[in-house]
């Protein structure tokens, strides 16, 4: 028994010796090939430039009533998906329907041409496919999936709901009560009223003060009449693109869809979102938004930023990966997080509208370490602004980790078809996914450092706190005037 023991032992002290060993010959192997000892230390590999979409597959037109179409093949799969998206959204309601948008967009999935609610539920899977009517800030889509085999009645589908929704009053009755009790539950959510008490002190005047789906007040205006209104106001030719992707054939695409869309009739196109405020807030503001229950206060930092045409764009986004925009490797998540152990996330980021929306810092923290976290978050940002500007290298990381973003993002023919979508409903030209990466890897630091301090303003940037007022308030008494709310 004791030698079988001690052979034991011998095999196992052979088998870490050997495993140790081959350990070692591995890393000098790597180091001999030119490799780090640790993979994520290594530089980035150099950014491949080339086209993304496949100018053969892809097909652009337009019906003789003005409705744009794009389809996009792809035949690996025998699957289609089919949109109709109209070019504005919950930006170009008025600030007194608030919601509007949403409110259509669930009335419309609720009963089309014939069909009630429980029987365009019952088409839909019949053919194992999906339907979808969603809003934006600046657009509305409908759209459906399934196996190419059925585009025909996929078609029809997309038809009776873009075109000819029921919008009854009496699910228009029950979508309003619905809406009101998902806004009820959303104000539970302290991160969601955190950003909705920040949009109110951005833009008080403006539709993106106020949630998408709108407010208790808002919502009770709305009605199966004022549906029908904005329905016939936004789904008109000029402001509809009809997308295909997947398993089909253009030629027979184009005709059906012409006989689908082709007798819409004419009408004006909607009015866009007006312009946000140049500057906003002008001066620093400090808002706490009382929830006196909780036990970790969620912070924003707010202030205006660029809309989605700005040519600053993409050099304000690798900034922004560099500031708070790409996670683990991000300077706000290493300060925040790692080295001073504040709170488990942090993030930045602009959201870019038709109209310029918000840049916005957000995170959460202990309620008694609230003015710590704030103060490394404006250090933070005056840093990069000033003193500590985004380096060569900080650059050449936030470029790879936008350009693989950009790749994980555009992986399916639909997720590209999309994109171009998007383009479209901005009037930008289709060729800016080709040349995106080519434009990343030009960007330089000074061009960086330029829109650092042309569009980062912590010494007038509201700061939007949700937690107990009472202990919050007296953190902040020094750093300016502190407007205490009572969240409805």
């Amino acid at each position: 028994m004791k030698l079988v023991f001690e052979g034991t032992v011998q095999w196992l002290r052979c088998l870490v010796l050997g495993l140790f060993l081959g350990l070692f010959l591995f890393l000098s192997g790597c180091s001999q090939l030119g490799f780090s000892q640790h993979p994520w230390e290594a530089p980035p590999p150099k950014l491949k430039v080339g086209p993304i979409v496949d100018v053969s597959k892809l097909t652009q037109s337009k019906l003789p009533n003005g409705v744009r179409v794009l389809i996009l093949e792809d035949h690996r799969l025998p699957r289609v998906g089919l949109s109709v998206v109209a070019a504005r959204g919950a930006g170009a309601e008025d600030r007194s329907a608030a919601g509007q948008a949403t409110f259509l967009a669930e009335l419309m999935n609720r009963g089309a041409g014939n069909m009630n609610a429980l029987q365009l539920a019952e088409a839909v899977d019949a053919l194992g496919g999906t339907l979808s009517v969603s809003t934006g800030w600046d657009s509305m889509k409908v759209g459906v999936t399934g196996l190419s085999r059925d585009f025909s009645s996929l078609l029809g589908i997309l038809t009776e709901v873009a075109l000819r929704p029921q919008l009854s009053s009496a699910e228009g009755t029950k979508t309003g009560k619905e809406m009101l009790a998902s806004l009820q539950a959303d104000r539970d959510n302290p991160g969601t009223l955190a950003r909705w008490q920040a949009m109110e002190v951005l833009y008080p005047e403006h539709r993106y003060g106020l949630p998408v789906s709108g407010t208790a007040e808002t919502i009770s205006r709305l009605d199966a009449n004022s549906a029908k209104k904005m329905h016939k106001r936004y789904f008109v030719p000029d402001n509809l693109i009809i997308a295909v992707s997947g398993d089909v054939k253009p030629e027979a695409v184009l005709k059906q869809v012409e006989d689908a869309f082709g007798t819409l009739k004419a009408g004006p196109l909607p009015s866009e979102a007006p312009p946000t405020p140049l500057l906003s807030p002008p001066s620093r503001r400090i808002v706490i938004a009382d929830r006196p229950e909780l036990v970790q206060a969620r912070i924003l930092l707010v202030q205006e930023g660029i809309d989605r045409e700005d040519p600053r764009r993409t050099a304000a986004g690798l900034l922004n990966d560099t500031l708070g925009g790409s996670g683990f490797s991000s300077r706000l998540m290493r300060k925040l997080r790692s080295e001073e152990g504040l709170t488990y996330g942090v993030s930045s980021g602009f959201s870019l509208r038709r109209q310029a929306g918000p840049f916005v810092v957000s995170t959460f923290t202990r309620i008694a370490e609230t003015r710590e976290a704030v103060n490394l978050l404006l250090a933070q940002v005056e840093a990069i602004r000033g003193d500590r500007p985004q380096t060569e290298a900080e650059l050449t990381k936030a470029k790879s980790y936008s350009v693989g973003q950009f790749g994980l993002r555009l992986e399916t023919s639909a997720a590209v078809l999309g994109s171009l979508v998007d383009l479209e409903v901005y009037g930008m030209p289709t060729d800016l996914l080709d040349s995106y990466r080519g434009r990343v890897d030009a960007i330089t630091v000074s061009e960086t450092d330029e829109v650092a301090k042309a569009l980062l303003h912590p010494d007038r940037a509201a700061i939007v706190l949700v937690g107990p007022a009472k202990v919050l308030k007296p953190q902040f008494d020094d750093l300016g005037a502190v407007e205490v709310v009572q969240p409805d």
